[in-house]
């Protein structure tokens, strides 16, 4: 070490000085050389050594200060100059990597724009194209945006309580109850618990809400409460309304509780990703449930659907996007904590690499389920416009500019080209203020105070508050007025630097006094580093500047003391400050400002908007000492400034009230583009459908015919020939009605010539076999030979499969048989005709990647020819841009200059309306699909991409279609519930196989058969850990060329398995 003895004489100079100088990471840089000499010792301590930021660093700093060997401590000295120096080292290196990430983000961000500005110019005039361009580069200011917006918005008012909506919100992670919640009780049980559950009860309250329904996961383990394995629990409910007028038995909020993954576990946040499309099953089932009772009740025998399904976080996001998606409901999603920020904030820290840290928090299925949610909601609820801007705005899916762009255009009528941008709004929380007493100023207003330390008579005290004397016995003239600190001990709430400036200002000091509540403690040796450096910090700055009398810091305080603290402050006539370096929203600032408290609040964040909205303080640089100083001084000194203050406070706290928030909720969700499944074929009701398949075996007889319906439109001829109330009443006609559905049954044959020219009419008149199945079983077997085509050992495998089916007679009567490839439908007939497989043994062929759906016997032309399902085209169209995906796949997957040997060239057989098709000619080249679809959000195009048939072609479908979305839509159309299907694949296959495997379907592996699939072009980070179980009992393996017999016998374990 002799050649780093100055490295020790820094270190010791370290020691000389204490720890403090570590303790304090957020201390301001100062250059040294203004002071009239450069200490290089002092330098070091306060830029390099401040600069690290590692857990541990604090105690082995303690070890060294207390080894007394010389030789000992003097090893332990440079072992700790070297952590210092490599740590030092590698966050530089980290943020050299952060600034060329962000410089290409930066680079792809206008590349992008440069791309859109063309595209989206093509249709435009000379003077729009002007227009486009500028808006693209100068936006408009977020208030403006904010006033444009609001002012076309008809407010949510009591006119619309004639509405009885049906809203559905979710929130996964955590135990959410409505009594007695156990916030903080672990990371996952908190604000956001609170948060939901609160909304819930208001949104129940509001005009024109019928129901609303909070779904969460239910818990049955031991080690937490059995409250959490409720399936129901009702929050509030309305019997009557505001006239007296019976509003029906299901009204109200209730948390709904949905079995998934492992039942007799609590399971954290992380555990929860491979579990989420059992989740999303569950809740299908539960919703068209509800659907069918509240059609009933205020439906006058329609289904009633979700006004909205509103995902919380980002496993309710990705989960509520597959329910949309289903259901075809619009999504509104409330992010709370983004991904890709804490992803930022943990590089920067240096201690962990980007796969350590996502194989500890699973990033990076986080951030995918982030951005799955920006492509399908259509609304984005942020509690701030910092939010918005600063962390949304790391997203591929979201382009400020680019999505005022894109609104502007909608607004004008002029085509968009398929790009898509969902919409921000700022709502922030409601806050429940019935607690909260509002007492208007007194001239005893300290006469509660002088109680405390007894009347000036001698009397004994009053009863009051535990937390008031508490806090008083800290100072000496509890009188002064009260400087209030909410927080916990973190370095980025900057409570030090707020000490520092009121210890620095003597003025302030001898007007007021401070009140830190830090959290709670026992031991500052016990707590975590961090916190623990704070509170030691803010011991020495109290004992530097001489505070005491003037500072109170309590050890404990409860939850319901937190409002006899504000008032405490207020009676003082004090100010609440909330200095953090940033804070996201600031709730404290709302709470403080309705027990009448002014603020001094940060200008990083959420507190800028809540001034705007309330004006009742002022605003800081977190950073500038002088300024927190003189923004407190002000309001404490200037007694008129305070009393606007308060009042101000008080006249606009109705903004963040519940009903204030759920009315300007309801004003933003009524402005999307509202939809619900709306079938254009005719289908009889539940009723009709159950009666008839239950009246006499012989129906299964006539499995292959399907019910006609008259071609004239006659909608009534077989839909209302059966009366829903006559048939639930059980009234003597019912039986007339279901001879007259079994006459048209049998009707005969239309003549062909009378139905000339309205084939289409005829056949979409008609319903699946499917309807009346109890079982299906699905091939989703993705075996492929090297040019694509289905591989010969398919056929064997098939007509095994049907003997297996067969072999049990008893399951055999009710279970149907579907296929689900990626081959286009002609190449799907073709293959079974070639292998003297009968298509019509087919209930279903999910053709295309999940694009097209297809029922042979029934959506059939005379000549044979399939006719796909008109309702599932208009199911998955939603955010569908065939023509400019067209254009930017062909433009991204072939690079310029190279157009003499293409990536892809386009495959005219497998497209088809809502499946953009092309040949991979050049694996090499191609793009991985995280990549691919990267680009294709940042453009504003939201679709499905995947690599298919042994990776020789590449689909784009729309963005919630696919082929396990397509089993979803079966269920949903025609009531084949998810958990009756047995979906059969192999060990790999095309790049949405993983999608197949996890759900709430059985799922029944056949190892050997799919020797190579497509995956390996799926994505750079191997995530299927996080998408797909382990070790679910709904999943099955079974070898490859198992027999018949075997087949069978893995069908019969998997029919009996359950969550």
């Amino acid at each position: 070490m002799a050649a780093n003895e100055w490295i020790n004489g820094y270190l010791e100079a370290i020691l000389d000085s204490g720890a403090a100088a570590i303790e304090e990471q957020h201390k301001p840089a100062v250059d040294l050389r203004e002071r009239g000499h450069f200490n290089p010792t002092k330098y070091f301590v306060e830029e390099v050594v401040t600069g690290v930021d590692e857990t541990d660093l604090h105690r082995t700093w303690i070890k060294v200060v207390a080894t007394r060997n010389a030789r000992e401590r003097s090893s332990r000295l440079e072992n700790m100059c070297w952590r210092i120096w490599h740590l030092t080292r590698k966050k530089k290196q980290l943020e050299w990597e952060q600034l060329q990430r962000l410089a290409k983000r930066k680079w792809e961000r206008e590349l992008v724009r440069k791309d859109a500005t063309e595209d989206l110019a093509e249709d435009l005039s000379e003077g729009e194209k002007g227009d486009a361009v500028s808006e693209l580069m100068n936006p408009e200011t977020p208030r403006k945006i904010f006033q444009r917006n609001s002012s076309n918005l008809e407010v949510w008012s009591e006119d619309k309580k004639e509405k009885k909506l049906y809203i559905i919100l979710i929130s996964l992670h955590g135990l959410v109850r409505g009594e007695n919640m156990e916030l903080g009780r672990d990371s996952d049980t908190g604000g956001q618990v609170k948060y939901v559950v609160e909304l819930s009860r208001a949104l129940a309250k509001m005009p024109g809400v019928y129901r609303v329904d909070l779904f969460t996961r239910q818990v049955l383990s031991p080690e937490v409460d059995w409250s959490y394995g409720e399936p129901t629990e009702m929050l509030t409910t309305a019997s009557e309304d505001a006239d007296g007028n019976d509003v029906g038995e299901s009204s109200g909020a209730y948390i709904i509780r949905i079995p998934f993954g492992p039942r007799d576990k609590y399971l954290h946040k992380e555990l929860l990703w491979p579990y989420i499309p059992e989740f999303v099953d569950g809740a299908l089932a539960h919703i068209l449930n509800m659907s069918k009772v509240l059609s009933e009740q205020i439906g006058g025998g329609q289904p009633v659907w979700p006004y909205v399904i509103h995902g919380h976080y980002a496993d309710a996001g990705d989960s509520t996007a597959l329910l949309s998606g289903a259901l075809n409901v619009p999504m509104v999603l409330t992010g709370h904590s983004l991904g890709r920020n804490k992803l930022e904030q943990l590089l920067k820290q240096g201690r962990q690499s980007k796969e350590d840290i996502n194989s500890t928090y699973k990033i990076m299925r986080r951030i995918e389920a982030e951005e799955l949610s920006l492509d399908v909601a259509e609304l984005v609820i942020t509690s701030t416009q910092q939010e918005i801007e600063e962390q949304w705005g790391l997203y591929d899916g979201f382009d400020v500019k680019l999505e005022k762009v894109l609104r502007a255009r909608a607004r004008r009528g002029v085509n968009c080209h398929g790009r898509y941008m969902p919409r921000m709004v700022v709502i922030p929380p409601g806050m429940d203020f019935s607690n909260v007493v509002v007492q208007e100023d007194a001239p005893e207003i300290d006469g509660e105070l002088v109680s405390v330390i007894g009347g000036t008579d001698g009397s004994s005290p009053k009863a009051i508050p535990t937390i008031w004397s508490e806090v008083m016995r800290f100072l000496t003239n509890p009188h002064k007025p009260m400087i209030l600190a909410l927080s916990r001990p973190d370095p980025k709430k900057n409570i030090t630097t707020l000490l520092k400036a009121f210890g620095e200002c003597r003025p302030l000091r001898e007007l007021a006094n401070l009140t830190l509540i830090m959290g709670n403690r026992d031991d500052i040796d016990g707590m975590s580093g961090p916190s623990a450096s704070v509170l030691v910090t803010v011991l020495k700055l109290i004992d530097k500047y001489d505070l005491y009398g003037q500072v109170a810091y309590p050890k404990h305080h409860k939850q319901t003391d937190v409002p006899d603290i504000y008032r405490l402050a207020a009676k003082t006539k004090g100010v609440f400050i909330n200095p953090a370096l940033v804070e996201p929203f600031g709730l404290t600032l709302i709470e403080a400002a309705a027990h009448g408290l002014p603020m001094v609040a940060t200008k990083n964040g959420g507190p800028v908007d809540i001034q705007r909205a309330l004006n009742n303080g002022l605003l800081v640089d977190p950073h500038d000492q002088k300024s927190i100083a003189d923004a407190l001084l002000k309001l404490v000194s200037e007694k008129n400034l305070w009393h606007d203050c308060r009042k101000n406070g008080w006249k606009n706290i109705h903004l963040y009230s519940w009903p204030e928030h759920c009315r300007t909720y309801l004003t933003k969700v009524a402005a999307c583009r509202m939809r619900h499944p709306q079938w254009q074929t005719d289908t009889p009701g539940d009723e009709v459908s159950a009666e008839v398949s239950s009246l006499n075996d012989s129906l299964k007889d006539v499995q292959d015919m399907s019910l006609r319906l008259s071609v004239d439109g006659d909608k009534s001829s077989l839909t209302g020939s059966l009366d829903p109330v006559a048939s639930s009443s059980g009234e003597p006609e019912l039986q007339d009605q279901v001879k007259r559905v079994l006459s048209k049954m049998n009707k005969p044959e239309t003549n062909p010539k009378e139905t000339e020219g309205v084939k289409l009419e005829n056949v979409a008149s008609k319903y699946p076999i499917l309807r009346r199945r109890r079982r299906l079983v699905v091939l989703s077997l993705d075996c492929y030979d090297n040019k694509g085509l289905p591989d010969k050992k398919m056929v064997q495998i098939i007509q095994d499969i049907f003997k297996a089916v067969r072999l049990d007679t008893q399951s055999a009567k009710f279970t149907g048989f579907a296929i689900s490839t990626a081959l286009p439908v002609s190449e799907t007939v073709e293959f079974l005709k070639s292998a003297k497989i009968q298509v019509n043994d087919f209930d279903a062929l999910i053709c295309g990647s999940g694009s097209e759906v297809y029922y042979p016997g029934t959506y059939t032309a005379e000549d044979g020819k399939l006719f796909a399902d008109p309702d599932y085209a208009s199911h998955i169209a939603f955010h569908w841009g065939y023509e400019g995906l067209k254009k930017t796949i062909w433009k991204l997957m072939n690079a310029e200059g190279d157009q003499n040997s293409p990536c892809v060239e386009e495959d005219v057989k497998s497209s088809n309306a809502h499946c953009v098709a092309y040949f991979v000619k050049d694996l090499s080249k191609a793009k991985k699909v995280d990549d691919l679809r990267q680009k294709l959000r940042m453009r504003g195009l939201r679709c499905h991409p995947m690599y298919c048939r042994n990776s020789t072609r590449i689909h784009v479908v729309p963005l919630l279609a696919s082929r396990a979305q397509a089993l979803r839509y079966l269920f949903v159309r025609w009531r084949l519930n998810v958990a009756n299907m047995f979906v059969i694949v192999g060990e790999t296959g095309d790049t949405d196989y993983e999608e197949l495997i996890a759900g709430a379907h059985k799922t029944l592996i056949m190892k050997e058969v799919v020797t190579k699939g497509s995956e390996a072009l799926l994505r750079t980070m191997d995530l299927r850990d996080d998408i797909v179980p382990s070790n679910s009992p709904l999943i099955s393996c079974i070898k490859g060329g198992a027999t018949a017999e075997e087949i069978s016998e893995a069908l019969k374990a998997l029919s009996k398995a359950s969550l």
